[in-house]
């Protein structure tokens, strides 16, 4: 080849390989399909092409018997249309043939002669018989059975998507998983659908061998006669048994075809083996049935005038296959109870102590399963389980997953996957959350209604069924389609069921961020840094700090409501810090000295104002002193008298800032910030406190109210000022 050539694009090699792609094999071959139906073929081109729809239909066959499922075979629809254009193209050539030079070449020939022993009569008995089978009892069955299979498989999809979706949010199975699952359930429906519609092109393909066989004979005893000069009777010999040797080579590859589909639509999804393995193993998975088989057999050539020879034979093959059978079942459970055996002894020898109790490690897995305790689960009732199904328009589940985004993007952390299950325990309309298979909220929606919560101190009172919104505490109404409108209009903030639900999950999930941080989640976000920040990890772990210490770090900053979204500055806040005290308690505060920049801005009242309550600095020093300190905590021991005129003016103050449409918050010293909340939070969980250092330069604090020292506080103050001069009087006189 020349450069010149190279240059044209004359270039074999390359055309060669082209044709090796399946798209350019199947764009050849629909093309030549299409060439059949008008360009005029030699008899011996025709002999190829009729062997090879012979053979193109044995090949469907043969793969359809070792595919494992049926929706692997996702191209055989097409296959079949393909197929099927392929024979009727044949059949239009084949036609021309016979017509015009009574010749369609030696197969066509061989059947009509071969296969039905030169008999035109029987030929035609034949064909019909052939066309018979293949149009009403294969080709009606199959289509049917596709048809089913289509509507159930739609049926189901629903089901099936909201079964994957559970599993998702219950951590079964992750998001590969379910993408594949998905896939295959979606590759199955549009399987199932085009099957349906195939198997009419099966149908029509049988109706068209018929007519076109009846023309061809019709056709060919009128050309015969007329044009060749043949007598009736020579006429219809010649030109029937071609004709009839067409149709029978255009019904076999058919029959062949058709019998493909059934068995690929009759197939079972979900087992591993091929069609061979699959029902060879059911046959003979009860030999006693065998040996009943060979009884009847034996029984049946008892019978006077019956042939002994071909019973008698069958009934000893049966009886050879139910022994054959017993003999490997037999082995098969004597090898299985040795090797149990073997296994359940080595297994209580290693597992068993000395007291004979049970090592955990070597507990079997289903009792794995049973100790496995999810961290946190939504329980249901049974009227509820419609917001979890997707065909009744439920979308709980894409919410639920929706509410561990929202709260990875605020705080920082990944919340483990969340089990929603139904509980007939509970009432029909009712939830509860289980943290740790611990209860700590329970709530009740209404499915098909509305709340309707009063936001703007409407008068007017809907109808309906009176209940309170579990997060914020709002009084509400369950109402119904009717009355929805009126309470909008009424100025009533109106909720469907299943954001009341996934609020209120949301607002749990917050308060107890604390406990979904496992240790393993915290060295899995270690993992994470240190892909852009290796020096910060390797500083950090293992010589100033370990995973324990920063999992209690991040822990207190999630207990109130502190994102470690910002992780690198917390854990460089960490490293800043570490060696001066490796208490996490410290360290905690010292992380939030570093955020405080990030996150005081949600307590601000307008931009760089922070309306507060605050305290006087000598009641702040009173308290300093009644500060305990451990290695491992903070305690704050206040007297009885104070601890209550504190909570009394705390819960007073708190309590008109939200009034007024503001956040409680308190602003303290940096060293009494942490025992003072730990101190009052049970009594005012909604009570913020912060301190002076964590604020940044640019806010300002406006005074809400000062907690002032109480007079009782100044009279003992005052009272151990003057013990102290009157102890240091006689001193002073003695000196002089």
């Amino acid at each position: 080849m020349t450069m010149d050539q190279k240059n044209n694009g004359f270039d074999l090699k390359s055309i060669f390989g082209s044709l090796k792609s399946g798209d350019t094999l199947v764009t050849l071959g629909m093309f030549g399909t299409v060439l059949l139906l008008f360009v005029p073929l030699p008899g011996l081109m025709l002999d190829f092409l009729l062997v090879g729809s012979i053979g193109a239909a044995l090949l469907v066959m043969l793969v359809i018997i070792y595919v494992k499922e049926p929706s692997e075979f996702t191209g055989f629809p097409t296959i079949l249309l393909g197929l099927t254009i392929y024979r009727l193209g044949l059949n239009v050539a084949s036609t021309k043939l016979i017509l015009l030079k009574g010749d369609a070449g030696n197969v066509i020939e061989s059947f009509g002669t071969f296969v039905v022993g030169n008999n035109y009569l029987v030929g035609t008995v034949v064909f019909l018989i052939l066309v018979a089978i293949n149009f009403m009892v294969i080709t009606k069955g199959s289509g049917r059975i596709a048809e089913v299979a289509a509507r159930f498989t739609l049926d189901a999809m629903p089901g099936k998507q909201m079964s994957i979706d559970a599993e998702l949010n219950a951590g079964i199975i992750d998001e590969v998983k379910a993408t594949e699952r998905r896939e295959k359930i979606q590759k199955e429906a549009d399987f199932y659908g085009a099957m349906d519609g195939a198997s009419k092109f099966v149908r029509g393909d049988a109706t068209a061998g018929i007519l076109i066989t009846a023309i061809n004979v019709l056709g060919g005893i009128a050309i015969g006669m007329i044009q060749h000069g043949l007598g009736f009777g020579d006429a219809v010999q010649k030109f029937t048994l071609l004709s009839i040797g067409d149709g029978l080579v255009s019904q076999i590859p058919g029959l062949i075809v058709s019998l493909a589909a059934g068995v690929l639509v009759t197939r079972t999804s979900g087992d591993s083996n091929n069609l061979g393995d699959q029902i060879g193993g059911q046959l003979s998975a009860y030999p006693k049935a065998l040996g009943l088989l060979s009884a009847m057999m034996f029984g049946l050539g008892l019978i006077p005038s019956m042939p002994k020879a071909p019973f008698f034979f069958m009934g000893f093959l049966f009886a050879c296959l139910m022994y054959v059978l017993r003999k490997n079942s037999k082995k098969k459970q004597d090898e299985a109870a040795r090797m149990d055996g073997g296994t359940s002894a080595s297994g209580e020898a290693e597992a068993a102590g000395e007291d004979g109790e049970l090592d955990g490690k070597h507990l079997p897995g289903e009792f794995e399963k049973l100790i496995e305790v999810d961290v946190f689960a939504l329980e249901i009732g049974y009227n509820l389980l419609s917001l979890a199904d997707k065909a009744e328009g439920g979308d709980l589940l894409e919410r639920v997953t929706g509410v561990r985004k929202t709260l990875a993007r605020e705080l920082g952390i990944v919340v483990p996957p969340i089990a929603v299950r139904d509980n007939l325990e509970l009432e029909s309309n009712e939830y509860r959350f289980l943290l740790h298979n611990k209860e700590i909220a329970r709530g009740e929606v209404m499915p098909n209604r509305w709340m309707a919560m009063n936001v703007s101190n409407s008068e007017t009172q809907p109808n309906g069924i009176p209940t309170v919104e579990p997060v914020f505490g709002i009084e509400a109404v369950w109402v119904d389609e009717e009355e929805k409108k009126n309470a909008e209009l009424s100025g009533f903030s109106i909720v469907d069921s299943s954001s009341v639900l996934v609020t209120h999950l949301s607002e749990i999930l917050k308060t107890n961020s604390m406990y979904l941080v496992s240790r393993q989640d915290v060295q899995k976000l270690m993992d994470h840094v240190q892909e852009s920040h290796p020096a910060l990890v390797s500083e950090l772990l293992p010589d100033l700090v370990t995973v324990g210490i920063i999992h209690r770090v991040f822990q207190n900053l999630l207990k109130e409501g502190v994102s470690i979204r910002n992780l690198t500055l917390a854990l460089e806040a960490i490293g800043d810090f570490a060696s001066v005290s490796k208490n996490p308690d410290d360290l905690s505060e010292y992380v939030r000295r570093k955020l405080g920049e990030f996150f005081v801005a949600e307590y601000e009242s307008e931009k760089g104002v922070l309306k507060a309550i605050t305290m006087d600095p000598r009641l702040e020093q009173v308290i300093a002193t009644k500060i305990q300190r451990t290695n491992t905590d903070y305690t704050l021991s206040l007297d009885p008298q104070l601890a209550q005129h504190l909570l009394r003016e705390l819960a007073l103050k708190a309590n008109d800032m939200i009034e007024n449409g503001l956040l409680p918050v308190l602003v303290t010293a940096a060293e009494i910030r942490l025992p003072f909340k730990r101190f009052f939070e049970p009594s005012l969980p909604k009570l913020n406190i912060l301190s002076y250092q964590e604020l940044p330069s640019s806010t300002e604090i406006q005074n809400h109210a000062i907690i002032v020292l109480p007079d009782f506080i100044q009279s003992q103050m005052q009272e151990m000022a003057g013990n102290a001069t009157t102890e240091r009087a006689p001193e002073m006189a003695f000196s002089n």
